[in-house]
């Protein structure tokens, strides 16, 4: 199991959010690519990129730093934040990032995640944001009526190989990942055949461990944010947890 170390951007800054909430807002470093050469420093094998600029205005707004961070990373980088279109995604990929998450567009225009698909094959990523038990878009600010299990059973049949997961609820909390939400959607994962990285809550090394002795087949790796900004753990503890 992979850990993913976070570097969210928001006003070219590395910042958290606390439950999806941009009023909570925490900076931690004033150029992201400072924070992604710390995880990198620290031993880790990939990062995930999020542009919450572009997640509420809906287009990619901090390509520069994607562009950046991949410029010095000789590990995956995945990017996600406002991928809304096919030329949002290409701009993306040409900048460096070796997977692009689509949020709000694999809900809205599941033709269109499914013609990407067809055409990056694997470098598609969907992620899958719950709030209150239903999918939560653009940038959290507004749910739908979508369940994310059935919505990663229909995007699998479309041609999605990866999937995201975060219950909005716990993300940025340190509260401990939200286990039940993860079991079901993971499940559903298992029975499409795809992979599953999970997000959320994530706030010791214990948690880490909860997660890898889940024995779900599908989970493949797991985000963590705030509790390595907040020095809980290194990203070397933090892998060596996971297995």
């Amino acid at each position: 199991m992979i850990l993913y170390p976070a570097v969210d951007i928001r006003g070219g800054q590395a910042v958290r959010l606390t439950r999806g909430d941009y009023s909570e807002e925490k900076v931690y470093d004033a150029d992201p690519l400072d924070a992604a050469r710390r995880w990198l420093g620290q031993g880790a094998r990939a990062l995930h990129v999020v542009d919450l600029d572009g997640a509420r205005m809906g287009e990619p707004q901090n390509l520069e730093h994607v562009g950046r961070i991949a410029a010095e990373a000789d590990v995956p980088v995945q990017v996600g934040g406002g991928l809304r279109d096919a030329e949002a995604v290409s701009a993306a990929l040409e900048a460096g990032a070796d997977r692009v998450i689509l949020g709000t567009a694999a809900l809205a225009e599941p033709g269109l995640v499914a013609a990407l698909a067809a055409e990056h094959g694997e470098r598609i990523v969907v992620g899958v944001d719950a709030r209150r038990g239903q999918v939560a878009v653009e940038g959290w600010e507004r749910e739908t009526h979508a369940k994310p299990a059935d919505s990663v059973t229909s995007l699998a049949e479309r041609g999605v190989r990866r999937f995201v997961f975060t219950p909005v609820e716990v993300d940025g909390t340190l509260a401990g990942p939200g286990m039940e939400e993860l079991q079901e959607v993971a499940h559903a994962a298992a029975e499409a055949g795809v992979r599953l990285i999970y997000s959320g809550g994530v706030g010791s090394l214990d948690d880490l461990r909860e997660l890898r002795g889940t024995a779900l087949e599908s989970l493949e790796g797991v985000i963590v944010g705030t509790a390595l900004y907040e020095g809980r753990f290194s990203v070397a503890e933090a892998q060596a947890a996971l297995g």
